[in-house]
């Protein structure tokens, strides 16, 4: 008997895009799939959590002697430098947590990479079925691989706080700047874990999204959003990274699957 039908709650007919929320009940229907997911957001969010608490101490060490001490309000000129010195500090303890979450964020999507690349080829058996096609072993090796290229994407992401950092001085322009650069960043994050099973290289994933900008988009925009967020983006993008691990394998294994259905029917033309 073909049990696939009660399993797979998507259309067995190709579709262009499988919205967040049939990747959620696709999620809440597997209890291995939940129970992984469950782990990896506890230790996503010990990881960012213990990294950004470092970064703050360190950050607010070295620039205490600057902050700790206000000019002299004395006079107009007092005032006004009162004034500017004021919207410094609290822009730079704004910008400040923000850079310390991605920093510790960068550190903690390394150290996890291995755990959330099995998510991901949990996910695309489960969908796929008998359809599913092995790849990469999940052995040392290949955790050590997968470490690896979490850690390219970590210091692509440094160059992309720093790229934001920098952009967001400019009014309105650069906040836009901001949310695209971190749109397209965490869209690379999450396709990182079914493409490095494949064991694409980093110039590949970045030509894939550069092919599939509309995807990219989709998948990226809502965590760059919640990632805004001081404080509260260390729970939100733990809580919500399994789920978009999920939501990104799921329509990447479609695409890819579209894509050779039409380079099949090319070849046969």
């Amino acid at each position: 008997m073909d049990t696939r039908s009660h399993i797979m709650p998507f259309p067995q007919v190709p579709v262009k895009w499988i919205p967040l929320w049939s990747s959620l009940g696709f999620l809440l229907r597997s209890p291995k799939l939940l129970g992984i997911s469950f782990l990896l957001a506890i230790l996503l969010f010990g990881l960012t959590w213990g990294g950004y608490l470092l970064a703050v101490s360190v950050i607010d060490a070295q620039t205490a002697g600057f902050f700790q001490r206000p000019p002299v309000s004395a006079g107009i000129w007092g005032w006004i430098k009162l004034g500017g010195w004021q919207v410094l500090k609290w822009s730079f303890f704004l910008l400040s947590r923000i850079v310390s979450f991605y920093l510790a964020f960068l550190l903690a999507y390394s150290l996890s990479a291995p755990g959330y690349v099995f998510l991901s080829g949990a996910t695309e058996k489960r969908y796929a079925q008998q359809d599913f096609e092995e790849d990469a072993p999940f052995n040392f090796q290949g955790i050590m691989v997968d470490i690896l290229e979490g850690l390219k994407i970590g210091v692509l992401g440094l160059l992309v706080t720093v790229l934001a950092l920098t952009a967001n001085f400019i009014p309105l322009v650069g906040q836009i700047l901001v949310l695209f650069l971190y749109t397209f960043y965490l869209a690379l994050s999450f396709l990182d874990y079914p493409a490095s099973r494949r064991r694409w290289s980093l110039g590949r994933k970045i030509n894939w999204l550069r092919n599939n900008s509309t995807a990219a988009i989709h998948i990226g925009i809502l965590p760059a959003i919640i990632s805004l967020i001081p404080l509260f983006n260390i729970f939100l993008m733990a809580l919500i990274f399994p789920l978009f691990t999920v939501h990104t394998t799921l329509n990447f294994s479609i695409i890819m699957q579209q894509e050779k259905q039409g380079a099949t029917a090319s070849e046969q033309l």
